[in-house]
């Protein structure tokens, strides 16, 4: 068993252990995650491994229902997914009764692939927009009203959140985060933040590389897409936008001046158009391009605001001093990445019309 955190009842509702003896026969590892504490279990008596995770707080356990309910239907679709395992008592999650936050626990069928967090590789990025792509239309047909109700991505109510926090008593007396919350928000004003004219669709949520899983062997395959808890239903604009955010920023958030590499841009649109998913066309093709611009926006103003609350946002004490500096070059940075998107506009609006008209 390696780096073991996972409670005895647990492994034993799901039928892994039945005591701390056959517990520690488990081959246990723990896979780093930024959200759900994730673990790889492969047991003697078994030839499949379970993924155990541990669900963060901010997600509540009906949203197993959601999950359980697309995968169904994912796999109706042919389109491979991750599957919830019910314990023996046919529960889809169970509750760690012994911990003090009664933490939420579920299992996972294991597909084999790796994950990572950026790539400059044109294909791989063109394999995982494909990917998504597919996955948007495998769920274009899908009828179903979500249960849980999730973090969704809401520009106007974080504006507004970081001007109250810049009114509040620390934040006027904090010049470094008035400069950089005023520059924020001038450049607000021009930002698209209403998207009503297209439909909201079923999507992922939150698209970042690190939630496709590739094939381990080459050529570059996207297999599937993890990480399901942000699921629902929302404008393309703002699912393509995080996309394009994070997989077209070789600089990664950690820089006060990222750009979008136009080459990355273009693979991934040309992936999404060949995927024909969701009859989407030229029509609302640019909304894509608004939307890396509304996003960066919206995260610039998330991280802006922890510089002065200093209360949600991890932060990474082996290269800044405290999470208040950190937020300050993370927000600095999806500003600047904000107005790169407008000042390539036109550029990356040709490269997404050349994609949906080539694929």
């Amino acid at each position: 068993m390696k780096n073991v955190s996972i409670p005895l009842d647990v492994l034993r509702t799901y039928g892994l252990a039945r005591d701390k003896e056959s517990a520690a026969a488990l081959d246990i590892v723990h896979v780093p995650s930024l959200i759900n504490r994730t673990y790889v279990v492969r047991s003697p008596t078994s030839s499949e491994p379970l993924v155990l995770q541990c669900l963060h707080p901010v997600f509540g356990p009906q949203v197993h229902r959601d999950i359980e309910a697309v995968t169904i239907h994912l796999r109706s679709q042919n389109f491979e997914t991750p599957r919830l395992i019910r314990t023996r008592a046919g529960e889809l999650w169970t509750v760690d009764a012994d911990s003090r936050e009664n933490r939420v626990w579920r299992a996972l069928s294991y597909i084999d692939g790796i994950t990572i967090h950026k790539s400059e590789e044109l294909s791989w990025l063109e394999s995982a927009a494909q990917l998504l792509g597919r996955f948007h239309g495998a769920l274009s047909d899908f009828e179903y009203e979500f249960v849980h109700s999730r973090p969704v991505h809401d520009t106007p109510r974080h504006l507004a959140n970081l001007e109250l926090v810049l009114g509040s008593a620390s934040g006027q007396g904090d010049r470094e985060a008035q400069a950089l919350g005023a520059d924020l928000l001038r450049h607000a004003s021009g930002v698209r933040l209403e998207f009503k004219a297209f439909p909201r669709r079923i999507v992922h949520g939150d698209p970042k590389l690190s939630n496709v899983l590739f094939r381990r062997t080459p050529p570059a395959q996207a297999r599937c897409m993890i990480d399901l808890d942000t699921l629902g239903r929302q404008w393309l604009a703002y699912e393509l936008g995080d996309a394009l955010r994070s997989w077209c920023n070789p600089a990664g958030e950690d820089t006060a001046a990222p750009r979008i590499d136009p080459a990355a841009f273009e693979a991934v649109m040309l992936g999404y158009a060949r995927a024909r998913p969701l009859g989407m066309g030229l029509d609302e093709m640019p909304s894509a391009v608004d939307g890396v611009e509304t996003v960066s926006l919206e995260l610039a103003s998330r991280f802006a605001a922890d510089v002065i609350a200093d209360s949600y946002w991890g932060w990474d004490p082996t290269r800044f001093a405290s999470r208040r500096e950190h937020n300050l070059l993370r927000a600095k940075g999806q500003l600047a990445l904000s107005l790169s998107v407008r000042e390539q506009r036109a550029t990356l609006l040709g490269l997404a019309e050349r994609a949906f008209r080539s694929a």
